[in-house]
């Protein structure tokens, strides 16, 4: 009898030997980061960047599985669903986080539940005219859409993108409401049909909008950061341009499942703030004109619960719906 329990014992203590040294060589096989669009995307080529350097620093591939559509709905709710062991992690961004829960009638994902690593970068947009268009500034803009006889066009990248809710913000702050919303699939469309006329105006985030702009294509009447650019010192602000209280930014960080352990989440920061640091990353950001989010895991869920305040209401004055 003293034998089998000794035995026994045994057998728990060698087991949880095992699972303490598993749990200490974390990680010890491949991570995989869910992006919730698809591959090429701004989102995408940020993601991989950062897991290239971050497999470096955890020893170990990080490998990117693309789950785009309907809205990063399909792929956060992927995140929801894995398995909480630091194994599986995704991109989160404004639109996954804040907008998409005033934007669906339903989502297959709580975003708070959700448990932040880290921020990676956050960017911003430009408020963009085409070449015709008879303004210099923001305000020169709005008067020529107030008093223009014809219909205003602005365009997006699709209901309730950032470039969508960006424009009925500004609307709804400087009381344009005769222009035209021109939903498209996707930015480059739209980004075309600005150059080429059809659309008046358009907020578009300045790495997509740069080629078109540097090529004179179009112009920037402002940015939409808090700050100017420093890739682009002489455009003003839209705070500065006289819309007060206008800022707005694309921004998008590391998760991993509920449940997921303290250490492994610990490890994983530790491990994306590196890497966040490294001169060669931050040289490509500030290339792409990102702006790094290093910072304590309750920095990025800090970040998307007051940008989650902030776009409820837009979207509810705008009546912005997707089902």
């Amino acid at each position: 009898m003293a034998a089998a329990l000794f035995s026994r014992r045994s057998l728990m203590v060698a087991a949880g030997l095992l699972a303490c040294s598993a749990h200490a060589a974390y990680p010890d096989k491949p991570i995989k980061i869910i992006v919730p669009s698809v591959a090429g995307s701004s989102p995408d080529v940020l993601v991989r960047l950062v897991g290239n350097a971050l497999s470096l620093q955890l020893g170990k591939p990080v490998v990117i599985e693309n789950k785009g559509g309907a809205g990063g709905n399909i792929g956060m709710q992927a995140l929801a669903n894995a398995a909480p062991d630091g194994y599986t992690l995704g991109y989160g961004n404004n639109a996954t986080l804040t907008t998409n829960e005033f934007l669906f009638s339903r989502l297959p994902y709580d975003p708070r539940s959700l448990v932040p690593v880290g921020g990676i970068a956050t960017t911003s947009s430009f408020l963009l005219v085409n070449n015709l268009v008879p303004a210099t500034s923001v305000t020169e803009l709005v008067t020529y859409i107030n008093s223009s006889d014809a219909p205003v066009h602005y365009g997006s990248g699709g209901i309730g993108t950032t470039s969508h809710l960006g424009a009925e913000w500004f609307k709804t702050k400087m009381g344009l409401q005769s222009a035209v919303h021109v939903p498209y699939k996707g930015s480059p469309q739209a980004l075309n049909d600005l150059v080429g006329g059809t659309l008046q105006f358009y907020f578009e985030n300045i790495v997509t909008a740069a080629p078109q702009l540097q090529a004179g294509k179009v112009r920037a009447l402002a940015v939409t950061s808090a700050e100017r650019s420093p890739q682009y010192p002489d455009i003003p602000t839209m705070q500065e341009a006289g819309v007060q209280g206008f800022v707005m930014n694309a921004w998008g960080g590391l998760l991993v499942p509920p449940g997921t352990p303290q250490k492994v989440l610990t490890r994983l920061n530790t491990a994306l703030n590196q890497v966040l640091q490294m001169p060669e990353i931050r040289a490509q950001l500030e290339k792409m004109a990102y702006i790094p989010l290093a910072g304590a895991p309750e920095d990025f869920g800090a970040l998307a619960d007051s940008e989650r305040a902030q776009w409820g209401a837009v979207v509810k004055a705008s009546g912005a719906k997707v089902e």
